[in-house]
C-alpha cells in the first residue's frame, strides 16, 4: 500500500501561525503534525509516502531530509497549487498499481487508520473506496454523509448551512486499484476532491466511522483546543 500526505495549503485559516510555519509542522505537545501521521504510516508498513508541497516548502523539506523514513518519502513540490484532486492526478501513475491512502493531513486525528484499511478490505462489492468519517459540532462546515443501511454514502452536503446530519467526511480514504483506475478515465480533470469527485461516487463509498478524536486545526481556536487536551 502507498500514501499520500496532502500538505501543500497555505493555511489561510490558521494565520499568523502559518506565517512562519506551514501548517503540516505546526507542533502538537512537541511533535510535528506531520510526524504524526507518518508515525502512524511506519506503524502500518506502507512502503511509498508522497507529501505534496507549496507554502514555506523548504521547511518542509528540511524536516524530510532528516526524518527516519525519508528513504520511503518523495517529495512533490507544486509550483502552483493543484488542489486535492489535481494532486491526485499528478501522482496517478505512481500509485495506480496498489491500494492508496489519500490523507488530508491537516486534521489531528487518534485513529491509528489500522481499523479503516480492514473495513476497506471487506467493503461490500459495488464500493471502490473507503471513507473515514467523524461525529462533528459544527456540520455547516464539514462534508456531511447520508449513508444506507450497508454504511455506503446515499448523499453528500459540501459545507450546507441547511442541517443534513452531523456525520462528516474526515478526509481521510483508503483507494483501490479499481478506483484509481477509474479515476484516472473519469476525473483527470477534477481539482477539488470532496467537490468534483465524492459527489459522482454516490452508492461507490463504502464508510468507517472512527471513536476515537479527530479535529480539524483549520483555526487558531481548533488548535488550542488540541493543544489543552489532557
Amino acid at each position: 500500500m502507498k500514501a499520500i500526505l496532502l500538505c501543500a495549503g497555505k493555511g489561510t485559516r490558521l494565520k499568523p501561525i502559518t506565517n512562519y510555519i506551514p501548517k503540516c509542522l505546526v507542533p502538537i505537545n512537541g511533535q510535528p503534525l506531520l510526524d504524526i501521521w507518518l508515525t502512524k504510516l511506519e506503524k502500518l508498513k506502507i512502503n511509498k509516502i508522497y507529501i505534496n508541497t507549496h507554502h514555506l516548502n523548504n521547511q518542509v523539506e528540511k524536516f524530510v531530509k532528516n526524518h527516519k523514513l525519508k528513504s520511503r518519502i518523495t517529495l512533490v513540490y507544486e509550483k502552483r497549487l493543484l488542489n486535492t484532486a489535481g494532486t491526485l492526478n499528478k501522482l496517478l501513475d505512481d500509485v495506480i498499481d496498489q491500494e492508496c491512502l489519500l490523507i488530508h493531513a491537516d486534521n489531528y486525528c487518534q485513529d491509528d487508520l489500522s481499523l479503516l484499511i480492514k473495513t476497506h478490505r471487506n467493503r461490500p462489492n459495488n464500493c471502490f473506496m473507503t471513507m473515514m468519517l467523524f461525529k462533528t459540532k459544527e456540520p455547516s462546515k464539514c462534508g456531511i454523509v447520508n449513508l444506507n443501511k450497508d454504511n455506503v454514502v446515499t448523499n453528500y452536503y459540501e459545507k450546507k448551512k441547511k442541517f443534513n446530519g452531523n456525520i462528516a467526511n474526515g478526509a481521510i480514504y483508503v483507494l483501490s486499484k479499481e478506483f484509481l483506475l477509474s479515476y484516472k478515465q473519469k476525473f483527470n480533470n477534477a481539482k477539488n476532491f470532496s467537490e468534483h469527485v465524492i459527489p459522482l461516487c454516490m452508492n461507490k463509498i463504502y464508510t468507517y466511522l472512527t471513536k476515537k478524536l479527530f479535529i480539524d486545526i483549520g483555526t487558531p481556536k481548533k488548535y488550542k483546543e488540541v493543544l489543552n487536551l489532557k
